[in-house]
């Protein structure tokens, strides 16, 4: 633990990627090479679930520190970091562990499912055991939010340099499910298996967002426009008889989508086509909000698959007839990805064809941009006729135009502290809209909650407004009067039954302070449903 701790202190002090780097690739140099396996599992976000709930941590740490429960939440709140906070609080000793990181993650492991007595009485010995940032990193791995400054691009650089296996192999053979528990460093890193390259993705192709006036790129005839379908980046590919769908957060999810298995019949050996994960019910494309029905789901039941069943929408081919073809231009491997599909008798699989759309002018192309909305697509992405497929996001060839957002005036009634710089100052916020109530009068109704979009100026003043008008404190939350009104932008809107407000919205944000509105000016839910699609 104390290699691990003392790394994650030498990535926390640089902004430095070479830096970072190098710390890496020294510890993976040194360490044992189980610990290298959890290192990678903790880095990779593979962390085994939270033995220890927050509520019962703060009351143990509360207890070894010896303060008011009120300082300790106080202070919580300061620091930002719950972790941070215990790690400051709980006095030094001179005891020492020398205990390895894969001894405590296989402890944290067990315990789980121990009383809590037992996990009292653990967490007190270790606490005591740690000097300060030892601490900070134990407890960071026992609350399951264990974030630092490091990609995991950043680490598979590391690794290539110290372990001299090729960076992309790397990061292949992190994909999909291992256990760190179960897995050698050999097996997971070292040793070339022949499903390492059958089941292999490519390096997915992003593109930058339109800043500037949409007709600077020149004429609109060197251009194709897609829509841009809000769902999930997918890879679907067959080799030797296999299906293999990837999703751009690296992760394999072939299971996860049963629907697909249909493609390794239809779909010729050979074969990488890159698109989107999109809902399907009632045979039209859902929104957001119904694919999250799916998402994170270990097993679908029939009666999900019924009610939300899925697609894939197929925007490119990377790979034909087991050729990687991303070197050629565009339209080619449109073509070919549209002879792919004409073979297929339509309806037989859940794959479509993204539409392809050649237009004459940017007026052509802003029209059908603000046909986007109806479509549930966010807006449109425009490709270059002759680009190749590259790696990561690339400026010139590929571009994405997004609708704006949807808007609505809403009030400001709770708030909270921020993290980080922030954790000062009162900057996560809730809003509320005005509903109807059955005796005619109006009450406010929470519908969103933002923390970004106003300046470091506005959210200092906000701040302070805040300290001067708070009606009551829930812990960390404070309500405030209703009396500020924002204009809250956001993606998309569904019906939801989990929502107070019957609605959810898909990311939300301050659009600018409306310092000209009075809280009677802010729009009701039946103002929000109504921009429902």
């Amino acid at each position: 633990m104390k290699n691990f701790a003392n790394l994650i202190k030498a990535l926390d002090s640089s902004n430095k990627t070479s830096v970072k780097v190098d710390a890496l690739a020294n510890y993976f140099a040194d360490a044992s090479d189980q610990d290298k396996v959890w290192t990678i599992a903790i880095l990779s976000h593979r962390r085994p679930p939270r033995p220890v709930n927050t509520t019962l941590l703060r009351l143990w740490a509360n207890e070894l520190a010896n303060i008011p429960m009120w300082l300790f939440e106080e202070s919580y709140h300061i620091v930002g970091d719950l972790a941070e906070t215990i790690a400051l609080v709980i006095p030094v000793t001179r005891e020492h562990s020398d205990k390895s990181l894969t001894e405590y993650m296989r402890e944290m492991i067990a315990l789980k499912k121990k009383s809590d007595e037992e996990k009292r009485a653990y967490l007190h010995e270790n606490w005591l055991a740690l000097n300060f940032y030892e601490r900070l990193v134990f407890t960071k791995l026992i609350t399951g939010s264990f974030r630092i400054g490091v990609s995991q691009k950043l680490m598979t650089r590391a690794l290539s340099k110290a372990v001299s296996v090729d960076e992309d192999l790397i990061a292949h053979k992190l994909m999909g499910e291992w256990n760190p528990d179960a897995v050698s460093f050999q097996e997971l890193i070292l040793e070339e298996k022949s499903s390492d390259f059958l089941s292999k993705p490519y390096p997915f192709y992003l593109a930058y967002a339109i800043e500037a006036n949409v007709s600077d790129l020149g004429n609109a005839r060197d251009w194709s426009i897609e829509h841009k379908w809000d769902g999930i980046r997918s890879q679907s590919i067959v080799r030797e008889g296999n299906l293999y769908i990837w999703s751009r957060g690296e992760e394999l999810v072939t299971d996860k989508y049963p629907e697909f298995g249909a493609f390794a019949d239809a779909i010729p050996d050979g074969t990488v086509i890159d698109g989107e994960i999109l809902p399907y019910p009632d045979g039209q494309i859902g929104t957001f909000n119904d694919l999250q029905t799916r998402i994170g789901r270990k097993t679908v039941s029939a009666a999900l698959l019924k009610s939300t069943p899925c697609i894939i929408k197929a925007y490119d081919l990377l790979e034909w007839d087991g050729q990687d073809i991303r070197q050629k231009p565009y339209v080619e491997r449109r073509k070919l990805l549209e002879t792919l599909l004409a073979g297929i008798p339509q309806g037989t699989i859940p794959l479509h064809l993204s539409e392809r759309i050649s237009l004459d002018s940017w007026d052509d192309v802003t029209r059908e941009r603000e046909r986007a909305r109806e479509l549930h697509s966010e807006g449109l992405m425009i490709k270059k006729n002759d680009s190749p497929y590259q790696v990561g996001r690339k400026k010139g060839d590929w571009w994405k135009w997004k609708i704006e957002p949807l808007a609505i005036d809403a009030v400001l009634t709770y708030a909270m502290r921020g993290h980080g710089r922030r954790s000062n100052l009162f900057t996560d916020y809730t809003f509320a809209l005005w509903q109807d109530k059955e005796d005619g009068e109006r009450e406010l109704v929470t519908f969103a909650k933002a923390y970004s979009g106003l300046t470091d100026a506005e959210f200092r003043q906000v701040d302070n407004w805040i300290q001067r008008n708070t009606i009551e404190r829930f812990g960390p939350v404070r309500s405030v009067t209703p009396e500020l009104v924002f204009e809250i932008g956001f993606e998309g809107i569904a019906l939801s039954k989990r929502h107070k407000s019957g609605v959810a919205t898909r990311f939300p944000r301050i659009l600018r302070w409306r310092h000209d509105k009075k809280i009677d000016d802010a729009n009701s839910i039946e103002d929000l449903k109504a921009l429902i699609c």
